[in-house]
């Protein structure tokens, strides 16, 4: 028997529809790469409009060579190799016996300075007085002295006058001697009278030597009168120098106070050089470099260890001469750090003075015939705005490679 069931008729495909889909796919694609490399382009265009940036730049910051102000030997060190420090920290300490000897002494001489000082100020109104009273009595010693001598010398003319007194009365003496003479031996006087005469005779003459021994001690008076007149003269000069020996003594007592300044000069000297036995550190870091050990004799200015601040730490960016155009100090910056991940505020502070290579140890010789310019990098300084609330570890150090980008145009 005959199969009489019959199969359906596919419908037939809409090729119309499967053309259509595919076009309308590729069309999106194109759209999507096409607004992809819009966005790109003006990403690249801003980019390269607004910012600057480099990854030729590094963190900065301050190297601290601690070292010793004074000779001494280490007794103690508080520190190891990279150890976290805060300002005002003891590194080291040396053997301050000797330096406490040495305040002791800077004392001593200090108290004898100023015991000297106080005693040349009150040398200075005893003199003054003294001077007085000495000027005082150095005029009246004068005007004693001087009617003296006026004294002698009327003394002199009364024994002067004696003189010639007595020996007129001897010349009479010997004269009547004479006469008596011839008379005893005629019998005309009496042998009595006789010896009179000669006693009176002999009495005259010895006043005439007690006359002219009274008239030279009279003349020897008025010498020594003068002398004492022109001692008296002396002396009256010498006190009226008073005002000189004041300001002598005042010059003195200015010397014994300077003496006491210098006293107390050399014990601050000498308070510090024990205070310097104490090596702190001189700001917050890390300790790198540690040379120094206990028992160690170091001399003054030895470098004993390098301290790593990490306050006030930059950045140093070398931008090509080509991407400084624009560039001032004042911009902004975005400091993205290798080492954290992180991106920190910051702004430019400077711009250098000369390109590396200038600056470089061997600068480069152009004066050749085969010249190649070659772009030359700039040193920019770049300075953190909120690194304390950024970086509160302070995890940042010296050296860390960082990528700035500047904004030259807002």
């Amino acid at each position: 028997m005959a199969d009489t069931t019959t199969t359906p008729a596919r419908p037939e495909p809409d090729t119309a529809t499967e053309v259509e889909q595919p076009r309308s796919r590729r069309r999106g694609i194109i759209i999507v790469v096409v607004a992809i490399l819009v966005v790109a382009a003006l990403a690249f265009w801003w980019h390269s409009t607004f910012t600057e940036d480099t990854d030729d730049a590094q963190v900065n910051g301050h190297l601290i060579q601690i070292s010793s102000r004074i000779a001494g030997q280490v007794l103690h060190v508080y520190v190891d190799e990279n150890q976290m420090v805060k300002q005002g920290d003891v590194i080291a300490e040396l053997d301050p016996r000797d330096y406490q000897v040495a305040v002791e002494n800077a004392k001593a001489a200090l108290a004898s300075a100023q015991a000297n000082a106080a005693a040349a100020n009150v040398a200075v109104p005893l003199t003054t007085i003294n001077t007085g009273s000495n000027l005082s009595v150095a005029g009246a010693d004068v005007s004693g002295a001087h009617a003296a001598v006026q004294q002698s010398q009327g003394q002199v003319q009364a024994a002067h006058a004696r003189v010639l007194q007595v020996q007129a009365n001897n010349i009479k003496a010997q004269a009547d001697l004479e006469r008596y003479k011839p008379l005893v031996e005629k019998d005309v006087i009496s042998k009595q009278q006789f010896d009179a005469a000669v006693a009176a005779a002999a009495a005259a003459a010895a006043s005439v030597q007690d006359a002219i021994a009274s008239e030279q001690a009279a003349t020897d008076g008025v010498r020594v009168a003068r002398e004492r007149e022109a001692q008296s003269k002396a002396q009256l000069k010498y006190a009226q120098t008073g005002p000189q020996q004041v300001a002598a003594q005042s010059a003195k007592a200015r010397q014994a106070l300077a003496q006491v300044q210098q006293a107390q000069a050399q014990l601050d000297q000498a308070d510090l050089n024990l205070s310097y036995t104490k090596i702190v550190a001189p700001e917050a870091g890390i300790i790198t470099r540690k040379s120094v050990e206990i028992n160690q004799n170091i001399a003054a200015g030895q470098n004993l260890l390098t301290l790593v601040s990490l306050q006030g730490i930059w950045v140093t960016a070398n931008f090509k001469e080509t991407q400084l155009e624009h560039m001032s100090a004042g911009q902004t910056v975005l400091v993205s750090v290798d080492a954290t991940g992180k991106t920190y505020h910051g702004k430019v502070t400077q711009i250098g003075g000369a390109t590396g290579s200038v600056l470089s140890l061997f600068p480069p010789e152009n004066a050749t015939g085969n010249y190649v310019k070659v772009v030359q990098r700039v040193p920019v300084r770049i300075d953190f705005t909120e690194l304390q609330n950024e970086d509160p570890n302070q995890a940042l150090r010296p050296g860390l490679s960082v990528e700035p980008k500047v904004r030259v145009k807002k």
